[in-house]
């Protein structure tokens, strides 16, 4: 299945989550996919702190590998977070009147996620959640700090 349906399927399950140009965020995280990188779970929000920012778009995929945050730019190029197990702290979730918000904290930063449907936000903290607790296992630690 691809990083596109499974958010257009995050999407319709979920309508009040804020989010468009679905295809072409996903072509983002599709172009830098390893070679034997699995998605696991795929959810959509605005990559903003702030709730009445409609402009930040993007697709969040978890994979087998890493957490990859692919944004379209509207006109020229795009962005593409990659965090790794090892870099990976802390997940918050903040649930407000309508949307809720999902804080990625990693060793440098703190990504937010907002406008996400508040009933996906038990179902995103569990796959993110799952997922790196996993992954840190499998990964323990930077590879080029041993």
């Amino acid at each position: 299945m691809s990083v596109y349906s499974k958010a257009k399927e995050f999407k319709k399950k979920y309508p009040l989550t804020v989010a468009w140009r679905l295809k072409k965020n996903s072509d983002i995280i599709e172009k830098h996919l390893n070679p034997g990188e699995e998605i696991k779970y795929v959810f959509t929000g605005q990559k903003s702190h702030h709730f009445y920012d409609f402009f930040c778009t993007c697709v969040v995929a978890i994979t087998n590998q890493r957490i990859l945050i692919g944004r379209k730019r509207v006109l020229f190029g795009y962005a593409l977070d990659s965090v790794m197990p090892y870099m990976f702290n802390d997940l918050n979730v903040r649930s407000r009147i309508i949307w809720g918000k999902v804080c990625i904290d990693t060793v440098k930063e703190i990504i937010t996620i907002s406008n996400i449907d508040k009933d996906a936000l038990p179902e995103v903290e569990t796959n993110v959640s799952s997922n790196m607790f996993k992954l840190k296992k499998i990964f323990p630690k930077n590879d080029c700090e041993k």
